[in-house]
């Protein structure tokens, strides 16, 4: 029994920022909470059921799940997250016939740093839109500007507040916080529809979605798992510190890979956002020293009870945009930092040519919009930047710009 609680408060950790993907993005809430129980299950089968760690809904995926969902259609879009998890597999692949090096070869700081700023810093002004009550692409006004601005600084301010000065188990669930925080004003400027939720009955199949194959949202998706592969890593070093066992080595990364790859396709099979491993969840094992992976069992259990109740969905969707894009705003600012402070933490050297151009251009492709298209195919936003940082990597050589700066160095010394 206490197994049972201890993984039903797990879930409540990682519950706001599991339902957050979905509901920023048009998916079914329900659906999220089916993929996240599911994809966790097929990860213990995978790794042994020797990992305390809890995977749900990516951050990563949000701008492209949109881009997506409004270019291809949802079926199209799980599709090509699909082929998400089948690129998490083949570097499980890679890294067992290789090892880990060549990951790192593959994807270095000066890669990674920047795509995963572009993930952040690309979704900036649809945080600020659904702030200010309007629709991610600013179109529609959907709440008065006044009331809407209060509630989402509200919601904002209630996460700084939970994730700076909380402590103990209050630290983990800064978004569940402000969403609290932001529903409750919301109720007071009575901009709450709860039609969905008198009309939803309290049992319901979550409403699946399932795939299809589109070559576009394919190719689209596929760069996109960079940043979170690389995530990945650093997750499963964090649990080894935590309960001080070698994750990397037993069950191994390429397990672990491999069976956050499983995860994401079940949960795309389904119409559910790509799965990752959750840092908020390892954050409360090492709070509550709970580390059986029996415990996520349990959890993701719970998830899966969950999905079937049609209310819980319901009310989930009342929550007023608003609410979402003051949380936006912390998260998206937060993305991007992760993305800087790779570059910082791993002393990447910008006044190095080589590294600049690299940084430079991902920068200005994802964030400007760069898109390259032949017929009706386009590559553009993370994925196009993803490609274009592995590229200018592998091709610029090491030294590139190098003697330059000696010559200049000389020159100021007068030694030329």
């Amino acid at each position: 029994m206490m197994q049972i609680l201890q993984g039903a408060q797990m879930l409540f950790v990682a519950f706001g920022a599991l339902v957050l993907v979905p509901l920023l993005t048009g998916l079914d809430p329900n659906v999220a909470l089916f993929g996240a129980g599911f994809g966790t299950l097929l990860f213990q089968v995978i790794t042994k059921r020797s990992v305390p760690i809890f995977l749900a809904s990516s951050f990563a995926f949000i701008a492209p799940i949109m881009y997506g969902v409004q270019a291809w259609g949802v079926a199209a879009t799980m599709g090509g997250l699909m082929m998400a998890g089948v690129v998490y597999v083949c570097m499980g692949v890679l890294i067992k016939v290789r090892g880990v090096a060549f990951i790192h070869k593959l994807l270095p700081p000066v890669v990674v740093g920047p795509v995963i700023m572009v993930i952040g810093l690309g979704l900036a002004p649809a945080a600020v839109n659904m702030a200010l009550g309007k629709t991610g692409d600013g179109a529609v006004q959907l709440i008065d500007g006044d009331a809407a601005l209060w509630i989402s600084t509200i919601s904002l301010l209630t996460t700084i507040i939970v994730s700076v000065f909380a402590k103990g188990f209050f630290k983990l669930v800064p978004i569940m916080a402000g969403i609290m925080a932001g529903y409750c004003l919301s109720l007071g400027f009575g901009v709450v529809d709860f039609t969905p939720v008198t009309q939803a009955s309290w049992l319901a199949m979550p409403n699946f979605t399932f795939p299809e194959f589109n070559i576009n949202a394919m190719l689209f998706m596929i760069p996109v798992a960079i940043a979170p592969a690389v995530e990945h890593v650093g997750d499963m070093l964090a649990i080894s510190n935590v309960t001080g066992k070698d994750y990397l080595k037993k069950p191994g990364l390429h397990r672990t890979m491999a069976g956050d790859g499983i995860a994401t396709i079940a949960a795309s099979m389904v119409g559910a956002p790509p799965n990752t491993t959750y840092s908020e969840v390892t954050g409360a094992v090492m709070l509550t020293k709970a580390f059986n992976p029996v415990i996520m069992t349990w959890a993701a259990v719970t998830a899966l009870v969950l999905a079937f109740i049609g209310k819980l969905g319901a009310i989930l969707q009342t929550i007023p945009i608003p609410v979402m894009g003051g949380i936006m705003i912390l998260l998206f600012g937060s993305i991007a930092t992760v993305g800087l402070n790779t570059l910082i933490k791993n002393q990447v050297d910008l006044h190095k040519a080589r590294n600049l151009v690299i940084v430079a251009v991902t920068l200005v492709f994802g964030i400007g919009g760069m898109a390259f298209g032949i017929g009706e195919f386009s590559l553009q936003g993370v994925s196009l930047c993803g490609i274009v940082a592995i590229v200018l990597n592998l091709v610029l050589p090491d030294d590139l710009g190098e003697n330059h700066v000696v010559d200049n160095a000389q020159m100021e010394d007068g030694s030329v």
